[in-house]
């Protein structure tokens, strides 16, 4: 699968986030190995420590897909919503507990996996690995 698709992919998914708080609709796809995808969407709560980001939800939809170890590329993009569309010039990247999640995808199948991370309207976009956005991150290596 192309990037420009999996972007139109975390872009659809940012779409049916839940976020009425903070009305920023983050969305995420995670492509694996062999090029199957999965989605996932942020999901408040009024208890805000309990919500669910993006990349989150869809490691979760990959886990159960294909599992963790199958994980190549993760891609996130999302703003806030206005009139109906995803809108925002800025990439959106993933938080510091998401990207401990990412590594642990990319420690169990012993790859650097892809971030991409991209604007609202898909236009621009970063791509890094999990070890540039996680130097010296503490995984399943550690506890062994």
């Amino acid at each position: 699968m192309t990037r420009e698709e999996l972007i139109a992919r975390a872009r659809a998914a940012a779409l049916k986030a839940h976020a009425p708080y903070s009305g920023f609709h983050v969305g995420c796809a995670v492509e694996s190995v062999n090029g199957e995808v999965v989605t996932g969407a942020n999901m408040e709560n009024a208890c805000y420590r309990l919500g669910v980001c993006a990349e989150q939800s869809a490691l979760t939809a990959a886990q159960h897909a294909f599992g963790l170890a199958q994980v190549a590329r993760i891609v996130v993009a999302g703003g806030p919503l206005v009139e109906g569309a995803i809108a925002g010039a800025d990439t959106v990247a993933p938080c510091g507990g998401c990207r401990q999640a990412i590594y642990e995808a990319a420690a169990l199948s012993g790859r650097d996996v892809e971030v991409v991370c991209a604007a609202a309207t898909g236009d621009a976009v970063t791509v890094s690995t999990i070890r540039e956005l996680l130097p010296s991150a503490f995984g399943p290596d550690a506890l062994g």
